[in-house]
């Protein structure tokens, strides 16, 4: 995708939050996740995680896919696609067929999620690169320069909500990795520095058409938002600095 294009890796995640337990017998759920791997033939690898149960494709290439179903949720992501028709094909195939094969219910819909996720490889020290890139200079900057000081945690975060009702919020998120007490990164040097958008729209919805229809605004607001606000305001800034940083 575009998107792809200027990071390192990117990713759509979807979640749908429920306010009650999702069934846990075990034919339910394996029928279900049966089903979910004949329409994705890819996605033969199920494994269980600590209270999560999770059907995925092979991760040793640049494009996979996950499922994971937890107590009171469930999540797909599609990392790297070609398209984001193809990401969005995904997510809408979950909120197809979750409903009928986990008997789920419109009542039980808290929130449906959409993230576009952008992964920006950098080897020097994470905080030190967000800072210089988008705070250096500011007033808040100036905050943060004491003397005999290091910047130790940099990982702005922003909320915004729209509409009266503020039933959908977005959030812009700057996430780098963990550093021990002394501020050594040596564990996370290949780790990335990710910057993630966030769209979230609470329910109650009326029907299950309506998630379609929600999951395709959550899309339309992701896709503007990107493009006219985390682009250049926080990805161009960071990539740059991480260009000329190592160079």
């Amino acid at each position: 995708t575009s998107f792809g294009a200027l990071c390192t890796d990117f990713y759509v995640n979807h979640k749908l939050a429920l306010k009650m337990d999702l069934p846990s017998e075990r034919e339910t759920v394996l029928h279900f996740l049966d089903r979910v791997r004949k329409a994705m033939p890819g996605m033969s690898r199920f494994r269980r995680y600590d209270g999560e149960l999770a059907l995925e494709s092979s991760r040793k290439d640049a494009e996979y896919q996950w499922l994971a179903l937890r107590r009171t949720s469930i999540r797909t992501g599609y990392v790297n696609p070609q398209s984001m028709a193809d990401a969005y094909r995904f997510h809408r195939l979950i909120l197809e067929l979750a409903p009928y094969h986990l008997t789920l219910s419109p009542l039980d819909v808290d929130f449906i999620e959409l993230m576009f996720g952008f992964d920006l490889e950098c080897k020097d020290n994470h905080d030190e690169v967000v800072f210089e890139a988008l705070i250096e200079g500011t007033p808040l900057g100036s905050l943060l320069k004491l003397p005999n000081a290091k910047i130790q945690d940099v990982q702005p975060a922003f909320g915004l909500t729209f509409g009266e009702e503020g039933d959908l919020q977005a959030y812009f998120e700057v996430k780098t990795r963990r550093r021990s007490r002394r501020g050594s990164s040596k564990r996370y040097r290949n780790e990335p520095i990710s910057l993630l958008l966030t769209l979230r729209k609470y329910g109650p919805v009326e029907g299950f058409t309506e998630m379609q229809t929600v999951f395709d605004t959550l899309a339309n607001h992701c896709e503007t938002l990107a493009t006219e606000q985390l682009i250049p305001d926080l990805l161009t800034p960071i990539a740059r600095h991480i260009t000329s940083s190592s160079a």
